[in-house]
């Protein structure tokens, strides 16, 4: 959204020498900055933007956001708005934005299949409309604001993902987007370092809903109880979708081909009108035909039949790190490194079982935020390993240990368990061991960098490699 600094300052309720000054686009960051941004100094728990607003300015930005306590002791060579806490500032003037923008929005939660489904959903919608989306993951209380600053104002539908590790965040995120349509995918066991319980957490997805106008549309995953719990909490409209319970959106006829992708039926419809159109798609595992059942129930609610998105479906590819599939000398490659958490692990580690292969190897990292649950989830995602026809499995980092443990607890063999410290050791350890006709899934949490041992293992087995 483009605005003059004379409304964006009238919005924030400061003064600023330059009214006429148009603001082309906003930064938190100075590595990023292009010329017209409005920076905001956001003051982080390791950095504070303050200290970088000489930069940015070198950059080109037209104007910097920074606290009024700092403004007086310092010195700036361009235009500054002294407000009491920039990050308060950027989530008003995305506030006001949203509603100067005034067109459908959707904002999408849930423990897992929150981006997938977004760009699902984006994707669809762009067959008939001008679609804003939230870029990656920009799915908190600094980026989804930055998203809304950034979407175009000649859009003509805005899709957003909605993330949170504390009780109230996706309220106060979705005051700030005031969606029309509201999605849950589903609730399950992550972020328990800052939750008691999965309930607890179901209470703070459920906010969105919560939140939406009675002429909102919520989209709940039937399959989920929890999350069909929350019908209750509105009293608009409510689409469902799921695969084990009847829905809306019903996936039956399932069939699941590894990473070569899935095939189903969908159901749709009431009573005699209700359709059954066959539906393939490349994105592995039946998680994913969840994603795309939330995608298509979205879709319906701006007037986009399902069958008009059945070639979009059928050709649209995993996101980069989201099970995203490669074939390297031979070897195929399951990338789902983007993060982890034991219901995402089993998801995959499924995949990985119907994966056609010689050998099928899971390198497998630390699940983090997982609070005093850690071990246990751990060890428990280390028996699912035990059931999942695995021939190596490869752990990296101490807490991982316990996937090994409750692995080799459940009857799989200890000589087939390879630990490492570090990705590095691990890529090496990867890269004299695979041979051709190899399935490996590589998952992790974000922080652990498992892609580097992606990318050791592209740069080094481009060519075709025999069995040992």
């Amino acid at each position: 959204m483009k605005f003059k600094l004379s409304k964006i300052a009238d919005c924030l309720e400061v003064e600023t020498p330059l009214k006429d000054r148009e603001i082309t686009g906003y930064s938190i960051d100075t590595r990023t900055i292009r010329t017209g941004d409005l920076f905001f100094a956001i003051r982080g728990t390791v950095q504070d933007g303050h200290q970088y607003v000489p930069a940015a300015f070198e950059n080109g930005a037209s104007a910097a956001v920074v606290r009024t306590t700092w403004a007086v002791e310092h010195e700036t060579n361009g235009p500054i708005l002294a407000v009491p806490e920039p990050s308060h500032a950027l989530s008003q003037l995305a506030c006001h934005s949203r509603l100067d923008w005034g067109k459908p929005l959707v904002a999408i939660t849930g423990s897992n299949g929150k981006t997938t489904t977004k760009e699902l959903t984006a994707a669809i919608l762009e067959t008939r409309y001008k679609v804003a989306k939230s870029l990656g993951n920009l799915n908190n209380e600094l980026g989804l604001p930055l998203s809304l600053l950034r979407f175009d104002e000649k859009s003509e539908v805005g899709v957003v993902e909605m993330g949170m590790n504390h009780m109230g965040e996706i309220r106060r995120l979705t005051n700030i987007a005031a969606p029309s349509i509201a999605v849950v995918t589903n609730v399950n066991a992550v972020h328990l370092e800052h939750f008691s319980s999965v309930d607890e957490i179901a209470s703070a997805k459920r906010e969105l809903i919560e939140q939406l106008p009675n002429s909102g549309t919520a989209i709940l995953n039937n399959d989920d109880p929890r999350v069909a719990s929350f019908r209750a909490a509105h009293s608009g409209p409510v689409i469902t979708f799921g695969i084990e319970q009847p829905a809306d959106f019903q996936a039956v006829n399932v069939e699941t081909f590894g990473a070569q992708g899935v095939r189903f039926v969908l159901k749709v419809g009431i009573g005699r009108q209700r359709k059954r159109l066959q539906f393939e798609s490349p994105l592995p595992g039946r998680h994913n035909i969840s994603n795309i059942l939330a995608a298509l129930a979205t879709a319906s609610t701006l007037d986009i039949d399902a069958e008009q998105a059945h070639n979009l479906i059928a050709s649209f590819q995993p996101r980069k790190m989201r099970g995203e599939i490669s074939h390297i000398g031979g070897i195929t490659l399951l990338d789902d490194c983007y993060n982890s958490n034991p219901q995402a692990l089993s998801e995959m580690l499924t995949v990985l079982k119907e994966t056609s292969a010689t050998r099928r190897i899971a390198v497998l990292g630390e699940m983090l935020e997982l609070g005093s649950e850690t071990p246990a989830l751990h060890a428990e995602s280390g028996r699912k390993v035990a059931e999942a026809s695995i021939d190596l499995l490869i752990v990296i980092g101490e807490v991982a240990r316990k996937v090994a443990v409750g692995a080799t607890e459940e009857g799989f063999p200890p000589n087939a368990v390879f630990y490492f410290e570090d990705v590095m050791a691990a890529s090496s350890f990867l890269v004299d061991t695979l041979e051709c006709g190899d399935a490996v899934l590589l998952k992790a949490s974000r922080r652990v960098g498992l892609e580097q041992a992606l990318e050791a293992i592209k740069q080094n087995l481009e060519t075709p490699r025999t069995g040992k």
